[in-house]
C-alpha cells in the first residue's frame, strides 16, 4: 500500500506536471492556509457582534464594510499590483490583515464602540482587494501557459472546500475558546500562509516599463477592459447576474427553507452542495477540451438558475439540496477559462488592473442587490422575485453572446489583423 502512495506522489511531482514547480506548490500551500483561516473569520465577527448586544442591523453594516472597502480598494489594488512584484504585494496585505485581526481581540471588548470593529473589518476589506489582484496575476509566473487551467482550477478548489471546512473549524473553535479569541487563529493562519510566499522566486515575465502617473495607470487598465469588449461585457453581465440572481438566493435561501421546514440544516447543505457542484464541475472542464470556452461558460452558467427556482417551489428540504448541487455545477467552466483567458490575453503588465476591476465589478453591486431583495419580495411576491430573476439572468447571458470575443474568450483574428495594421 505505502509503494503505491509513493508512486502517486511521485507521478504528482514528476517533471512536466502542475505540482512540479515548486512556486505553484508554495503559492497553493499558502492559499490553503489562509483561505481556511478567512473562512472562520465571518463566524467569529457574527458570534462577537451578537454577545456584544449588536443587531442584525449592526451587523450588517459591519460585514458591508468588508464587501465595500474591497470595491473601494480595488482600482488602486490593480495599480500597485501592476508596478510592484505581485509576490511582495500578496505578502504585505497579507501581514497586514493578519495585524488588523489580531488587534480586533482587543477591539471585541464589551466596552469598545462597533464603530472601531467595524473600521478593522473595513481595513480587512482594503486588503482583500490587493490579495485577489495579485493572485491572479501572479499565476502566469508560477507555471507554464498550457498549466494555466489547472492551475486556476487547483486554486479554486482550495477556496470551494473552505466554504465547507472553513466554517465549521470556525464554529467549533468559536465553541471552545469563543469568538474573540477565534480572531487569533484567522491572524495566524494569515500569517503563516505568507512563510510559504515569501520563499517563492517570481519570475518577471514583462519588461520593466516608464512609470506613468497613479491616475493614468488606473484609467489605462479601464481602458484595457473597454478595448477588450468581450471582457467589459462578461464582467458586465456577471456584475449585474450576481446583483439580482445570487443576492436573491443568499438572502431567501435561510428563511425559505428555515419556514418550509423548521430546520437550519437544508440552508447548510444547500451551501455545501453548491460548492460541491462547482468542484466537480471544475475537474471536469480541466479534462474536457470544447471549442468555443466562452459560449460554453455562459450556457453553463445558466445552470445557476435551478436554485432560485427550486426556492420557488420549495417541494422538500432535499429537493432544494440536490437544486443546489446542480447549480453549482454552472461554476465550473468560469474557475476552469475565466482567469486563464485574462492571464493568456491581457499583456502582464496590466493583469493586476484588470483582475482589479472584475473584482470590483463581482462585488460591487452585490450589496445592493442584497438592500433590495426584501423590499423587491414583499412588492412582488418571493415566488414571482425568483422566477423573475431567473428569467433575467438568463436573458443577460443571450444578450452578449454575439459580442466580439466573447464567443472563444479571445479577440477574432480579423480583429488582431486589422489592430496591428492600423499600428
Amino acid at each position: 500500500m505505502f509503494t503505491g502512495i509513493k508512486s502517486k506522489l511521485e507521478n504528482l511531482t514528476e517533471a512536466g506536471s502542475l505540482w512540479s514547480y515548486p512556486g505553484y506548490r508554495l503559492f497553493w500551500v499558502s492559499t490553503t492556509i489562509f483561505v481556511l483561516g478567512a473562512s472562520a473569520f465571518p463566524i467569529a465577527l457574527a458570534v462577537t457582534v451578537i454577545d456584544q448586544g449588536g443587531s442584525a442591523t449592526t451587523l450588517g453594516l459591519i460585514l458591508g464594510s468588508r464587501i465595500l472597502a474591497s470595491v473601494i480598494g480595488a482600482p488602486f489594488a490593480g495599480v500597485w499590483t501592476d508596478r510592484l512584484p505581485r509576490k511582495q504585494v500578496m505578502i504585505a496585505s497579507d501581514l497586514a490583515r493578519a495585524v488588523i485581526v489580531f488587534s480586533m481581540v482587543f477591539l471585541s471588548g464589551p466596552a469598545t464602540p462597533h464603530v472601531f470593529l467595524g473600521l478593522a473589518v473595513f481595513l480587512v476589506g482594503v486588503g482583500d482587494a490587493f490579495g485577489a489582484a495579485a493572485a491572479g496575476a501572479i499565476m502566469p509566473s508560477l507555471v507554464p501557459d498550457e498549466k494555466l487551467p489547472a492551475a486556476n482550477v487547483a486554486r479554486n478548489i482550495v477556496v470551494r472546500t473552505s466554504t465547507i471546512i472553513g466554517p465549521g473549524i470556525g464554529g467549533v473553535s468559536v465553541y471552545l475558546i469563543g469568538g474573540r479569541l477565534t480572531f487569533l487563529f484567522t491572524a495566524f493562519a494569515f500569517a503563516l500562509g505568507t512563510y510559504f510566499l515569501n520563499k517563492i522566486k517570481e519570475e518577471i515575465k514583462s519588461e520593466p516599463k516608464e512609470r506613468e502617473t497613479f491616475l493614468t495607470e488606473m484609467r489605462e487598465g479601464l481602458r484595457t477592459v473597454i478595448q477588450i469588449p468581450w471582457i467589459g461585457a462578461m464582467i458586465f453581465m456577471v456584475s449585474f447576474q450576481l446583483m439580482v440572481v445570487l443576492a436573491a438566493e443568499v438572502v431567501l435561501l435561510p428563511i425559505i427553507t428555515k419556514r418550509e421546514f423548521a430546520s437550519n440544516t437544508p440552508f447548510a447543505l444547500s451551501a455545501a452542495a453548491f460548492s460541491l457542484g462547482s468542484i466537480i464541475s471544475a475537474i471536469i472542464c480541466v479534462k474536457v477540451k470544447v471549442k468555443h470556452e466562452g459560449h460554453v461558460s455562459i450556457l453553463v452558467w445558466m445552470l445557476v438558475i435551478v436554485a432560485p427556482l427550486a426556492l420557488a417551489f420549495p417541494i422538500s428540504g432535499t429537493f432544494i439540496v440536490i437544486a443546489y448541487l446542480i447549480a453549482g455545477l454552472s461554476v465550473g467552466p468560469w474557475e476552469a477559462w475565466w482567469s486563464t483567458a485574462i492571464q493568456r490575453e491581457v499583456p502582464p503588465h496590466l493583469q493586476g488592473r484588470v483582475f482589479s476591476i472584475d473584482h470590483m465589478g463581482s462585488t460591487a453591486l452585490m450589496p445592493l442587490g442584497m438592500a433590495l431583495v426584501g423590499p423587491a419580495a414583499n412588492y412582488f411576491g418571493e415566488r414571482n422575485l425568483l422566477i423573475g430573476a431567473s428569467i433575467f439572468h438568463v436573458l443577460m447571458g443571450l444578450s452578449i453572446m454575439r459580442i466580439p470575443g466573447v464567443r472563444d474568450m479571445k479577440m477574432p483574428p480579423k480583429t488582431i489583423i486589422s489592430e496591428s495594421e492600423q499600428d
